[in-house]
């Protein structure tokens, strides 16, 4: 699972404006970084896939997050809300329509981004979840050696009925054997 992108972007008049970004591109090789980069920042504009998850808030501050199809969506929502609350106390709303990349002083994306890298460790809810699933493997496989216990014990009990009943006949033939034998003693 992976994140590649955070943004904070501002939906003026008629024109969409790129206040900050922050990118993770380290997966991919040194001379496609720039390219990827490039690509993420123009392409989220675009974008309305399940990769690409977009918050637009009611006073226009907007968010999107760019990540593979692994990564959960109620993760990337909770990100972008914690963002741009944060992002909305510490940076002047007057700065919003006229801002850039160079000038927005908010320089919290890198460490959101790398947090948020695995879901688990960030969000409480997908550490349960993970928990439960791991938890549930574990149910099944006790559940299926419980079952294969149960099977072996069954063939058990069958063994040993008939080493019961083979045990009773040889009981019988060594009586009528002392019988006999004590009949001739006599």
């Amino acid at each position: 699972m992976r994140l590649y992108s955070l943004s904070i972007l501002y939906k003026g008049d008629c024109k969409v404006h790129l206040l900050k970004s922050a990118y993770d591109v380290s997966t991919f090789s040194f001379f496609q970084r720039k390219i990827i980069q490039y690509w993420l920042t123009v392409t989220f504009f675009l974008l309305i896939d399940y990769l690409c998850h977009v918050y637009v808030r009611n006073d226009c501050l907007a968010g999107v997050v760019i990540a593979d199809t692994e990564y959960p969506q109620r993760v990337c929502f909770t990100l972008l809300e914690k963002v741009l609350e944060e992002f909305s106390t510490q940076v002047d709303r007057i700065d919003w329509p006229s801002g850039s990349p160079a000038t927005i002083q908010y320089g919290a994306l890198d460490s959101y981004l790398s947090k948020y890298q695995n879901p688990r460790d960030a969000d409480p809810m997908s550490k349960v979840q993970a928990e439960l699933d791991e938890t549930k493997i574990i149910l099944h496989n006790t559940m299926e050696s419980l079952l294969q216990r149960g099977e072996k014990l069954d063939d058990l009990v069958s063994k040993s009925e008939v080493l019961g009943t083979q045990s009773k006949a040889f009981y019988k033939t060594v009586s009528n054997s002392r019988v006999k034998c004590c009949d001739a003693c006599m």
